[in-house]
Formats: structure tokens, C-alpha cells, sequence
């Protein structure tokens, strides 16, 4: 007897090429640890963490959040990179969630009104500026939750999905200049959550499949 270890599966979408440049030798070896980092993710890691530390919490996007910065963190990916190195320009608005090389990463769970920025700081990151910068990117990578995983995490309604950030590079597209490659994570196959009232806040239950 055995159990079948079910593992995070994720959908892309490319932008000015972005899927062929990631393939070049130079990137293929970073853009494999970010996969990697996704598809080591199991359904069960989901649930440990979310269990340990966002018992309290409505949405998955919190446990899956921590677990794709503690693998990235492990292969060596700087958090929270500055793109620019004026001390003006320091706070959290104008950094990247992640860095490595030439490789810039957002992780963008958050409300949909703030795709646009999520898809423009890498190109801030990637383009010549009067200000000094602190990174330069070539390629960048914006991770995000399909309609499917936004639905089964009990995300916020409010959160931009896989499918509206893909429809926003059509408007965009002579703003952002970056190649780039849109990861959109896929919902568990073993479970999903359900959101409960408890006294005057919800707060999301898991339920196995």
C-alpha cells in the first residue's frame, strides 16, 4: 500500500518571448529552481502550514506564500530586493519580492487593482532610470493563483487571478518592455477550503476531497 504524493501543477503565459529567453542556458537553470520550487510544494505542505501558522486565517494564499519564499530562500533567492538604491525609494512599494541574477519574481496574491503595478516593477527594475538603481533585470516572472486555486483557497473575491493578469498584458503592452512569464498555480486535487463564521470574522476550514 501507498500514498500517492499529490504536488502544486501550475499553467503559464509568456510575454515578449519570455518562455524562449527563460530556456537560454544562461536562465534555464534559475527559472528551473522556481519551478522546482512550485512543484515540491505538495497539497499536504499546504496543509501542515496553513495548520501551523494561519490556523486563524480565511484564504490559502498565506500558507502557499510561505512555502514558495522558504524554497526560493533555500536556492539562494534574495527577498524583498530594492530596485533602486536612493534611500527615498527603499520602502516595500519599490522592491521586488524576489531577485536572483538577471531574474526578478512578484508573487501577486494580492487585490486586483494592484496587477498593473505587479506587472510594471519589474520594468522599472529592467529599464534605464534617473535614479540609480540597485538591480537590473532581463526576464521576469509573476506568479499569481488561477480562478480554480482562487476558489478552492477561499481567496478574497478581490484578488487578481491568473486569467484577468493575462488579459492585462494586451492593454500594456508597449509599457512593459520586460520579457516575462506569467505562472498561474493551480488548485489542490486533495482538498480545498470552506469558509466558516465564527463569532463576527470568517476563517477557512479544510476539507479533504
Amino acid at each position: 500500500m501507498y500514498c500517492l504524493i499529490k504536488i502544486m501543477n501550475f499553467t503559464t503565459k509568456s510575454h515578449k518571448q519570455g518562455d524562449i529567453i527563460l530556456a537560454e542556458a544562461r536562465y534555464s537553470g534559475l527559472f528551473e529552481e522556481i519551478k522546482t520550487a512550485i512543484t515540491n510544494i505538495s497539497d499536504q505542505d499546504i496543509i501542515d502550514k496553513h495548520n501551523l501558522k494561519y490556523a486563524g486565517k480565511m484564504s490559502l494564499s498565506y500558507a502557499i506564500n510561505d512555502l514558495i519564499k522558504d524554497r526560493l530562500s533555500a536556492v539562494g533567492w534574495s527577498k524583498e530586493s530594492p530596485i533602486f538604491q536612493d534611500e527615498g525609494f527603499k520602502e516595500s512599494k519599490w522592491r521586488l519580492d524576489f531577485a536572483k541574477d538577471k531574474i526578478s519574481i512578484e508573487v501577486a496574491f494580492n487585490h486586483g487593482e494592484a496587477i498593473a503595478w505587479n506587472l510594471i516593477k519589474p520594468v522599472l527594475a529592467g529599464e534605464l532610470n534617473h535614479v540609480q538603481k540597485a538591480i537590473q533585470t532581463e526576464v521576469a516572472v509573476l506568479i499569481c493563483a488561477t480562478s480554480k486555486l482562487k476558489r478552492a483557497g477561499a481567496f478574497d473575491s478581490a484578488v487578481g487571478e491568473f486569467e484577468k493578469i493575462c488579459r492585462y498584458l494586451i492593454p500594456l503592452d508597449r509599457i512593459l518592455t520586460v520579457p516575462m512569464v506569467i505562472i498561474g498555480l493551480e488548485a489542490p486535487e486533495t482538498f480545498k477550503m470552506v469558509k466558516n463564521r465564527v463569532g463576527n470574522r470568517n476563517i477557512g476550514e479544510i476539507v479533504r476531497l
